[in-house]
């Protein structure tokens, strides 16, 4: 596989028990993964010394990185200025637990619009916001992801462009998910030639466009063989994180706006470690094909 790509993943899709996410990451033969879900507790309600006595000793026992911390900074709504403060606290801390854990990126999302409101109406608000956020992770030298997550101000390809231009930050950057994107009426490749200059990680996740359900990556509208053909011709560099979502798992009612099972209606008779694995290994086949062509 290309040296300058890493594969990383959501291990809280697998299991909500961390020792059994770590055992399967570690089956696969990965050596990285994305910290969200650990034994059934979000990454931001953990504090710096749990993480230090608690999670770091079972990475290091196991000798698997983080790639990034699956954070659930800047999914509030635009107008909770009580919850804005409590992430700005969270943020610190999850910047501190960062640097513990030797990982440089923090992922992060770019508010919940009120419902039958325009986004653009609160476009100077979320950018001043992410200029916070952004200042946090100046300060211990850690960069923030943009997720273009469904229902944020952030979910189309022309917004995102809009607030990586203006936050214009080396600490405040993108993440390209092909799933999301397709599921918010989004053309992949238009958003890959708007955005690609701004992306430093890529989340794995694929789905098909009639009726937003995700799908095995490769197998839906995301354009994933191309576009990753593109990034990685283009000279990209970094982590590709499997986030499957191919089975409805713990973290998941956190992490959606509407019903988790709207997207996820058919499990397919998997389990999380069989949905992981599934991922996985087609992400892999799509990687030797993509290797193959390039050596023709």
């Amino acid at each position: 596989m290309n040296k300058n790509l890493m594969i990383s993943g959501f291990s809280d899709e697998i299991s909500s028990d961390f020792d059994t996410q770590l055992e399967v990451v570690s089956k696969l033969g990965m050596q990285y993964i994305s910290l969200r879900g650990i034994d059934g507790k979000n990454i931001g309600d953990f504090t710096v010394e749990e993480i230090k006595e608690n999670v770091l000793p079972r990475l290091q026992k196991v000798k698997i990185g983080v790639s990034s911390i699956g954070s659930p900074i800047g999914k509030i709504f635009i107008n909770d200025e009580a919850g804005f403060e409590n992430q700005k606290a969270m943020l610190d801390r999850l910047c501190q637990i960062s640097k513990i854990l030797d990982c440089k990126y923090i992922r992060i999302f770019s508010f919940y619009i009120p419902k039958g409101e325009a986004a653009d109406h609160y476009r100077d608000e979320v950018i001043s916001k992410l200029k916070v956020f952004a200042s946090i992770a100046e300060k211990y030298d850690v960069i923030l992801l943009h997720e273009n997550e469904k229902d944020i101000f952030g979910d189309i390809g022309r917004r995102c462009k809009k607030i990586l231009k203006e936050v214009g930050s080396a600490h405040f950057k993108g993440i390209f998910d092909f799933a999301n994107f397709v599921q918010c009426g989004e053309d992949t490749g238009e958003c890959y030639d708007l955005l690609r200059d701004e992306i430093v990680y890529i989340h794995i996740k694929d789905a098909v466009t009639t009726d937003s359900q995700n799908v095995v990556c490769g197998t839906g509208d995301g354009k994933i063989p191309e576009l990753l053909a593109q990034f990685i011709q283009s000279g990209y560099q970094g982590f590709l994180t499997l986030e499957p979502h191919l089975v409805l798992f713990d973290s998941l009612k956190d992490l959606e706006l509407e019903d988790a099972k709207e997207f996820i209606k058919d499990d397919k008779g998997l389990d999380g470690a069989g949905g992981y694995k599934l991922q996985y290994e087609s992400l892999l086949t799509i990687l030797e094909k993509i290797e193959s062509e390039e050596k023709k």
